[in-house]
């Protein structure tokens, strides 16, 4: 395994950030780490890059512990925190000949990894002239630099523009074509474009891990209705296959059904035999918003 972590329990004061937390992430997968604000995402990845212990329970990235072999750790991962720490005053190849020096690897990485993030037109330029984009791409090459087999990149698509997005989203599934990433992000498209599962945690607990294309092909699927009237959910329920009734507002409920069969029909149906009008009647198939939704609100 790439990364293990196993009970893993952190409280700062009397606020639990993470609370017995377990997970496995495989050599070679690109997993999205979702969770509402204050949910422990940021606390799990500083734990695992070891600037934080954990109260209780283990972890280790590369069969190393992050306690016991906090070096052998940081050696095995490139980290991009959310707060990407550059010195604004050097210039793109003297800061990553300095993270050279800190990690001891040969000057001739350096244009490797400046033409792997699509460096090349700005790096003659000092770090605090760069766009956004740019300065992102500058912290995955620091991170990429000494060759680690596992990224955590958290948050690294905050504040930049739709063009911005694209290309660091492109960047990050090409490199993780070739290593194990963990990813924390807010926003669910980045994480259905570039990984292959989603963790969730909430309130300090995991709350799912799913592969998406489980996601995908999951034979569920929510009916948004309003009718002209409001109705008793436990009528409702006595559709076939419902698993769920909520109303949203109003007269509009959503109906979770545990079918693939499109359940519109029934629903228009019921709504004629009980002498109700349908104002609006649509079918919405489960998708990683509506999983985190359900899960965090």
């Amino acid at each position: 395994m790439s990364i293990t972590v196993q009970n893993i329990t952190k409280t700062f004061g009397t606020q639990k950030a993470l609370d017995n937390v377990s997970f496995t992430i495989n050599k070679g997968e690109v997993v999205g780490f979702l969770g509402p604000n204050g949910a422990g995402k940021s606390t799990m990845m500083r734990i695992l890059t070891t600037y934080y212990q954990a109260d209780s329970g283990n972890a280790s990235v590369n069969e190393f512990d992050v306690l016991n072999a906090a070096n052998d750790v940081q050696r095995s991962i490139g980290y991009l925190p959310e707060h990407n720490p550059l010195y604004l005053e050097m210039y793109v190849k003297e800061y990553l000949a300095f993270n050279a020096d800190v990690y001891k690897v040969d000057k001739s990485k350096i244009n490797d990894v400046i033409e792997q993030t699509g460096l090349t037109p700005e790096a003659h330029k000092k770090i605090g002239l760069l766009s956004k984009g740019y300065r992102q791409r500058v912290g995955l090459a620091a991170a990429l630099l000494h060759n680690p087999d596992v990224l955590i990149l958290d948050e690294p698509t905050t504040g930049l523009d739709p063009n911005q997005l694209i290309e660091i989203r492109k960047l990050i599934r090409e490199i993780g074509k070739e290593k194990t990433i963990l990813l924390s992000t807010h926003i669910m498209k980045e994480v259905e474009a570039v990984c292959d599962r989603v963790i969730i945690i909430n309130k300090g607990k995991l709350v799912a891990d799913k592969k998406l294309e489980e996601l995908r092909t999951e034979e569920e699927q929510i009916i948004e209705v309003e009718f002209d009237y409001r109705v008793e959910e436990q009528l409702l329920h006595q559709l076939p296959n419902v698993s769920k009734v909520k109303n949203t507002g109003g007269f509009v409920y959503e109906i979770t059904f545990s079918t693939s069969k499109d359940m519109r029909p029934s629903v228009f149906d019921f709504a004629h035999d009980n002498k109700l009008k349908t104002l609006q009647l649509s079918r919405k198939n489960k998708n990683l918003e509506s999983l985190f939704t359900e899960l965090t609100a």
